[in-house]
């Protein structure tokens, strides 16, 4: 499945997470979107300290390290999308708001 980029702003929007800065700027934090077969799996790298955490709770075992860097120089994770269930558990044990998960809504 493709992936593709996308931007996380500080405030505003529903895409939007973040603090804003001394200057009163919001961050902005570039995000590479996986589409999976029930949604979507988002990788925020500025964000993921390679803590490990998701890898550790991923009930489907997709979720593996990334030869990409991440925060701090550390390796980052990334997800073998096809096999995601978008079961959100990653998302929620992330201490850095480095993962954004989202269902794709079924039609009836």
């Amino acid at each position: 499945m493709e992936n593709e980029n996308l931007t996380k702003r500080g405030a505003g929007d529903k895409k939007e997470t973040g603090k804003k800065s001394d200057t009163g700027q919001h961050a902005v934090f570039e995000g590479i979107r996986f589409q999976t077969p029930r949604g979507s799996w988002t990788i925020f790298p500025e964000l993921c300290k390679g803590c490990g955490l998701c890898i550790e709770k991923c009930p489907t075992n997709v979720i593996g390290w990334s030869s990409e860097l991440g925060a701090y120089g550390s390796n980052r994770v990334e997800v073998k999308a096809d096999g995601c269930i978008t079961c959100r558990i990653c998302a929620w044990h992330c201490p850095d708001a480095a993962i954004s998960v989202a269902r794709q809504e079924k039609e009836r």
